[in-house]
């Protein structure tokens, strides 16, 4: 009865999903232009307050399990999750919505090769191999003659700060509460957004357009995805997460192309091609191993 259960769940959880990478991609669309109104800050304090709020409303009970080390070892991951989103939201206002979906997909190149410098993790040549065809991708979409722009060079920096949080989780989540260590990072993300934005002043979205983009993004794209992605780990192997969650890249350019004028150059098809392919062979080569559950 369990294990029927347990099939039903991941029957339900896998569409679920994949609309979760679907919202993903589809807010750099609605992000792109909302950020000409309001400052990225301001923008993503307003996100991921209404993420922590949301997230503290439907389980309140979670509060309760976080203590003074949770909290410290929550505001750290926190803290990358954070650092990425600024940059990522900065390099979006430079760049292109297919680029910084396609470039912050980097992180599952990266996490490997911060892990093998970080934790000593051995990195397999099959790995190196996949770090050498996102390179080629990432040259294809990102340099301009023998220079990065500095939108795509944002945006890579955050691909190297979501790594540092994926890898933050897989060492620290053991153990911890996942919902109650989802509202911290919320809540961290909250915090440092607030800070940055206090130099030029704390700013709420100026019009009807801002507020929903805001709240669109911190419901659906910060609260439900988190909630989602908490329950579906339950019971859903990482890789098989990730693989689904890759599709979030193809939504971003799907988008763009078709709610903006933005077009696909070859160029930028190749590139986020091989993006994509170095992406699934490091998620593959994962799934050869034997799972670790992350939570």
């Amino acid at each position: 009865m369990a294990q029927r259960l347990k099939i039903q769940r991941k029957y339900i959880a896998s569409p679920l999903l994949l609309i979760v990478a679907a919202i993903w991609g589809s807010s750099f669309v609605v992000m792109k232009g909302t950020l000409q109104r309001q400052d990225v800050n301001s923008f993503l304090a307003t996100r991921f307050f209404i993420a922590t709020l949301v997230l503290i409303a439907i389980k309140p009970s979670a509060l309760k399990k976080i203590d003074r080390r949770f909290l410290a070892k929550g505001v750290l991951v926190g803290a990358f999750l954070g650092t990425g989103y600024i940059l990522q939201t900065f390099g979006l206002t430079l760049t292109s919505i297919a680029k910084t979906g396609f470039i912050t997909g980097l992180y599952a190149v990266f996490t490997p090769l911060i892990a093998a410098g970080i934790l000593r993790k051995r990195v397999t040549a099959f790995q190196w191999g996949a770090v050498l065809l996102a390179t080629v991708g990432l040259a294809l979409l990102s340099f301009k003659g023998l220079s990065m722009g500095l939108g795509e060079f944002l945006v890579l920096l955050s691909s190297l700060f979501f790594a540092l949080h994926i890898i933050a989780l897989g060492e620290w989540s053991a153990g911890m509460d996942t919902y109650a260590l989802s509202i911290v990072q919320m809540a961290t993300v909250t915090a440092i957004s607030l800070t940055a934005s206090l130099k030029s002043g704390y700013h709420l979205p100026p019009d009807g357009g801002v507020w929903t983009a805001v709240i669109y993004t911190g419901l659906f794209a910060s609260a439900f995805a988190f909630f989602i992605m908490t329950w579906g780990q339950t019971f859903i192997t990482p890789t098989a997460i990730g693989i689904i969650l890759m599709s979030e890249y193809i939504f971003a350019a799907l988008f763009a192309v078709i709610f903006t004028s933005e077009h696909l150059t070859v160029k930028v098809l190749i590139g986020g091609t091989l993006v994509i392919l170095a992406m699934a062979a490091i998620i593959w080569a994962d799934g050869r191993e034997p799972e670790k559950v992350q939570t």
